[in-house]
């Protein structure tokens, strides 16, 4: 079995209801049809009832009758959800009025169903900006306790199992962070082990990756990293955090021998904490054209609860896959 089989097999166990809110989109219609054949989560499809239904059976979808279909016009909760808006942004001026407004985008209305308990997360993107996605969630659900960080991670996946985990790898940051402090390096480097474990079942080995390894290079940007290990290992003992490494050094054993001998990590890392968004972006990239690689993500991190960009060029599998590892961060919380 796949690892992605592996994760669509844990997510049916789980069980979450997650929100689509591009619910009339060809790609998400059909994808939630798989979704809801498999039984690999619960569904509330978000648009016109009609429509998509209508769509549903242009496409020949047997499934779609098992999800949930909510207007945003017509839902039931408006009023409710205006409240909770008003109260969370009160200081923002935001009003029940203002709110209600705001509820007429699918992206409010599923973001609001998950800060109000009736949803466990949600996916969307495929005909939306990243900004469109997230901004709801932040202002809204906001982050995790004790997180002050939101990053980007991929579950890379390389023919070559020599390497990671039976081949398997986390990279962060690489979708959200521009140029993290030491301290949001730290806390990336923290929420990525746990993401690591929870959806790849990794026993997560975290490289904080650099140029130097072990005071080989001097530079502002070692020093940042050498700092961001060491507050990484304050917050989170029990996790194998180490740093700064080279990515030679963080995956290779006989070059960890050379470079770090008895580091923990060194030669067996399968969490890759990269020092930048610009070094994690063309990392992941490079790894996943060049080696033939299965990258999965962007999965965001570091919110209360979870909720997921796709690339507008996603295809339907990718939907799928997406909506799976949303249910199983939200299992894991």
């Amino acid at each position: 079995m796949t690892l992605l089989e592996q994760i669509r097999e844990n997510a049916k166990k789980a069980n979450k209801r997650i929100v689509l809110p591009e619910g009339e989109e060809e790609r998400t219609l059909k994808a939630a049809d798989t979704i809801l054949g498999e039984g690999i989560a619960q569904l509330v499809l978000i648009g016109n009832p009609e429509k998509i239904k209508a769509e549903a059976e242009k496409y020949g979808l047997k499934n779609i009758s098992k999800a949930s279909i909510v207007d945003t016009k017509t839902y039931p909760d408006r009023q409710k959800y205006a409240e909770i808006m008003a109260e969370i942004r009160q200081a923002k001026g935001m009003t029940v009025e203002k709110a209600l407004k705001q509820l007429d985008s699918p992206y409010y209305l599923g973001t609001l169903m998950i800060k109000a308990g009736d949803a466990d997360g949600m996916v969307a993107g495929a005909i939306c900006s990243t900004a469109d996605t997230i901004r709801p969630a932040l202002q809204y659900i906001k982050t995790a306790p004790g997180v002050s960080t939101v990053s980007g991670a991929f579950v890379v996946v390389v023919p070559n199992k020599a390497y990671g985990q039976d081949g398997v790898f986390l990279f962060a940051d690489c979708a959200v962070t521009i140029d993290p402090t030491a301290q949001q390096l730290a806390d990336i480097a923290v929420i990525s082990a746990k993401t690591a474990k929870a959806l790849a079942g990794i026993d997560p080995k975290v490289a904080m990756l650099s140029f130097s390894t072990k005071g080989s290079a001097q530079h502002e940007v070692v020093d940042k990293v050498v700092e961001a290990t060491k507050l990484a290992q304050a917050a989170a003992p029990e996790l194998d955090i180490d740093g700064e490494l080279q990515a030679d050094a963080a995956m290779v054993q006989k070059v960890a021998d050379l470079k770090a001998p008895g580091s923990h990590v060194a030669g067996k890392a399968n969490v890759l904490v990269f020092p930048s968004l610009e070094a994690g972006n063309i990392g992941y990239k490079l790894v996943q054209r060049l080696a033939g690689a299965d990258a999965v993500g962007p999965i965001l991190q570091g919110m209360a609860a979870p909720v997921n960009d796709l690339s507008r060029g996603c295809y339907v599998e990718d939907i799928v896959n997406m909506v799976a590892i949303t249910a199983l961060q939200a299992a894991a919380k």
